[in-house]
């Protein structure tokens, strides 16, 4: 049975889908939130500065940087468990199965794209600090340093399974069984994921140019999970990219702003680096990932149709 067959294990009334979307929003988003709020209004002088740095960035109060991304963290950790309790007791089916179709999550797929991913973005960052060192200035700190590494290795991948398992695993399983195949939600979960990120400051600073990275990456986290039938590859590329953008560089202006060892002072523009992954990078992962894991028949796992197995459903 393949990944997003998977969705038949449980019940799957689109109605479903709906509660427990309401149920993953109003954890993140109300009930996630709560400790970030708590603290902006303990750093806030009056509620009218608590409304202003509401509508612009919490960070302004003066929050430590590290304590600012657990918080956030935290909103996303809500989300995942808000997930979680909505395919187990709403769909009634095993958690696994909006991971992979594999009878056991197959962990040395994680830790290969974690590794291999992580290698060519600290490759690819050093390269452009070596040739353009006037962009960047040492940002080293000890201890907050530390302490981010620490935050990012530990914390990071909550959030990144979350948009993961939300998007490729959710999103990808349930449009799938409504329409029958596999090119629908693969598109429609990749453009949302990129729409998903047009909050970022980036956006507004490089405008929506940007967006071809962000929808570029949900096709490539798409592609791989449909072609390996499982988000453990696109879960460790997920982690492994958030994490190395939060400890090695950051700007004042993007929206991981944290005690980075490199701070890049270059005024924001649109360069190679925004093509680079989506056109070169991502296409030679895929070959990569194709020649180790021994992908077939892309045509049938990109396109083909999708029908409802005879199975005996797999609850918890």
């Amino acid at each position: 049975m393949n990944f997003i067959q998977q969705a038949y294990k449980g019940e799957n009334q689109w109605y479903l889908y709906l509660i427990v979307i309401f149920i993953v929003l109003f954890g993140w988003q109300f009930i996630g939130v709560i400790p970030l709020a708590v603290t902006a209004v303990l750093h806030s002088e009056n509620m009218a500065e608590f409304s202003r740095a509401a509508k612009d960035n919490f960070m302004s109060l003066g929050i430590d940087k590290n304590l600012f991304l657990l918080l956030m963290v935290i909103m996303f950790a809500f989300g995942l468990i808000s997930l979680f309790l909505g395919i187990k007791y709403i769909h009634r089916r095993a958690i696994k199965t909006v991971i992979t179709s594999r009878s056991k999550i197959d962990w040395s797929r994680f830790w290969f794209g974690f590794i291999v991913w992580g290698l060519v973005s600290i490759s690819i960052v050093a390269s452009d600090i070596f040739l353009s060192p006037e962009n960047y200035t040492w940002n080293f700190k000890p201890i907050p340093f530390f302490t981010l590494v620490t935050v990012s290795f530990l914390c990071l991948p909550i959030q990144t399974s979350f948009e993961e398992l939300l998007f490729r695993g959710y999103f990808m399983q349930g449009l799938g069984t409504w329409f029958k195949n596999r090119w629908v939600p693969l598109i429609i979960t990749s453009v949302a994921f990129g729409l998903l990120h047009g909050a970022n400051p980036e956006v507004e600073k490089l405008g929506y140019i940007s967006m071809v990275f962000y929808i570029g990456t949900g096709f490539f986290f798409g592609i791989t999970t449909l072609m390996d039938e499982g988000t453990e590859l696109a879960l460790g590329l997920h982690a492994i990219n958030n994490i190395v953008a939060a400890f090695l560089v950051t700007t004042d202006w993007t929206v991981f702003q944290t005690d980075a060892l490199f701070l890049d002072t270059s005024d924001p523009s649109v360069g190679i680096e925004m093509f680079l992954p989506v056109f070169v990078l991502y296409p030679l992962m895929l070959v990569l990932f194709s020649k180790k894991y021994g992908w077939q028949n892309w045509k049938e796992k990109l396109l083909g149709h999708i029908e409802k197995p005879k199975i005996t459903e797999e609850r918890l």
